[in-house]
């Protein structure tokens, strides 16, 4: 536990220092203009102007809000629902306080954990302190919704789409430009390839012709009506034809040798490294083969490799350490097949002759088959070549399969990057606009008649009463509001309020008549003001 609070705080240390060094003068500037704007839109026309707030409450309330508008980068979640549960900030700074909780929080489940914790502190908070004495339930909860959701939940839902589409942009920015170097890559390898097969055309035209030469000058050389000077000028020609044959073969070999039948993965297998250490050993080479493990069945890649490991440690141990004892390892491990090749340092006291590229070549195809190839010097002097290979096949960059997994992969970023938070925002807002207008399709109280008023008289029965008072709720005013400046209700007596249609500016308030039933008949109809609150 300790550990995990220790790695945590870390991690947030290290993010906090990223974003301080990455801090750039347009982002300061736009900091402090996001600072003075949240505090000048909750100052006035906020609630800090109906309060009339000055002096050091006023200095509070900024110095508060200049802590936790920094602090949103650092604790994003915690400033939010920090702030949803301090009665006196303004709607400004809960705004910008969810944008940026939308932006920041990555993972879905703490971005839902978060929003549901801040609503439950709006609910608690509105019972609290904010919510007016004489609203209806109903009305009530749907301004809790409406503040919710406006305040907290749209302002979060943008920030969490913005950062969705922003990440998908990035990928798609890091995907083309590792797509450009594939694409060089590639080009640069269809280039070496076509240069292979001018070269093996090259080998074949060339090579015919100058054995052709070679041919013609060796005839003419036994013409005998040719005297000295022709016949060693014969010569020479002979000569210098036989050996640019012959670098001819040796550099148009090495262009060849990768795509040569010697390597047919057909034929060079992990099975054929037993005749490959015999052929060495009839060179005169003092070479050791050791095999262990249950064999394991080996797709033709990994086990072409395997042999390609044992090979190029025989070239190499013959070539840098003639005369050197050399050991050849083959272990079928539980999980990958492990071939090495290790020789003593060279009789000589040191390394003959230049290191080559093979290695580079041994690496890659290595690592084509999904293997690790190590390579270096022993503590003892000599040299250790090793490779770990998987049993399984593993699929080549640029194979139909990658290909498809690689084209596939950003349609669904692209296709699903953005659809929870834009899907989260419809609903709100089809919760708030659903809920006006259930609202207003809900029947208004009507006022009461003078005409309907003088039909109606004590001792009259409850139905008929009732048939001439209007029906519905008054909006956004509860009963409570009708009847404060009431006299006592009759005991024992049910009693309704209802506003009259007519009013007069000297009363200084509304008139309310008020209706009260007592086993079913109609025993007080009685008029008073309420007064106007100051």
């Amino acid at each position: 536990m300790i550990t995990a609070v220790r790695t945590r705080a870390e991690a947030l240390v290290a993010d906090t220092l990223a974003r301080l060094k990455a801090l750039t003068p347009v982002r300061v500037i736009g900091e402090v203009i996001v600072m003075v704007a949240t505090i000048l839109l909750d100052l006035w026309p906020g609630p800090w102007a109906e309060q009339k707030v000055t002096g050091w409450a006023l200095a509070g309330y900024v110095a508060v809000y200049l802590v936790l508008l920094p602090l949103r980068h650092v604790l994003p979640a915690t400033v939010m629902i920090g702030a949803a549960a301090i009665p006196f900030l303004g709607p400004a700074l809960m705004v910008v306080l969810s944008y940026t909780a939308g932006r920041r929080i990555e993972s879905w489940v703490r971005a839902v954990v978060s929003t549901t914790i801040t609503f439950v502190v709006v609910v608690l908070v509105w019972d609290w302190d904010v919510r007016p004495i004489d609203i209806e339930p109903v009305y009530g909860m749907l301004i809790l919704i409406t503040i919710f959701g406006v305040g907290v939940a749209l302002p979060f839902l943008v920030g969490r789409y913005l950062a969705q589409r922003e990440a998908l942009v990035q990928a798609m920015q890091d995907r083309e430009a590792r797509l450009q170097v594939e694409h060089r890559m590639l080009s640069r390898q269809v280039r070496l390839r076509e240069r292979s097969r001018i070269a093996q055309d090259m080998h074949d035209s060339l090579g015919h012709r100058l054995s052709l030469i070679s041919v013609h000058a060796g005839a003419l050389a036994l013409d005998p009506s040719l005297g000295d000077k022709q016949r060693e000028a014969i010569g020479v020609l002979r000569s210098a034809a036989l050996t640019g044959m012959g670098e001819l073969r040796a550099i148009i070999g090495v262009l060849r040798a990768e795509d040569g039948p010697d390597d047919d993965p057909a034929t060079r297998t992990a099975e054929s490294i037993d005749s490959l250490v015999a052929d060495a050993r009839k060179a005169g080479v003092l070479v050791s083969l050791v095999r262990g493990g249950q064999a394991h069945p080996l797709p033709s890649r990994v086990s072409h490799a395997a042999y390609r490991v044992a090979q190029e440690g025989l070239t190499n141990a013959a070539k840098h350490a003639p005369g050197a004892a050399v050991q050849v390892t083959v272990k079928y491990e539980p999980d990958a097949l492990v071939v090495e090749v290790r020789n003593n340092p060279s009789r000589s006291g040191s390394p003959t002759g230049e290191p080559g590229v093979g290695l580079i070549g041994l690496s890659e195809r290595v690592r084509v088959a999904g293997g690790i190839l190590h390579v270096g010097a022993l503590p003892s002097g000599g040299f250790r070549i090793a490779a770990v290979l998987p049993y399984e096949e593993t699929a080549l960059p640029g194979e139909p399969e990658d290909e498809q997994e690689e084209l596939e992969s950003p349609r669904g970023i692209r296709k699903w990057a953005g659809v929870g938070s834009i899907a989260g925002a419809s609903i709100v807002l089809v919760i708030i606009i659903g809920g006006f207008t259930y609202l207003g399709a809900q029947p208004v109280t009507e006022v009461v008649t003078q005409q309907n008023l003088d039909q109606i008289h004590e001792g009259q029965p409850e139905s008929e009463v009732v048939k001439l008072l209007p029906s519905g709720d008054e909006p956004l005013v509860g009963d409570g509001e009708r009847r404060t400046h009431a006299s006592p209700e009759p005991p024992g007596a049910r009693c309704v309020y209802h506003v009259t249609d007519e009013q007069s500016y000297r009363d200084d308030g509304v008139r309310v008549v008020r209706f009260c039933f007592r086993d079913g008949k109609l025993v007080e109809k009685k008029i008073h003001v309420q007064r106007t609150k100051q």
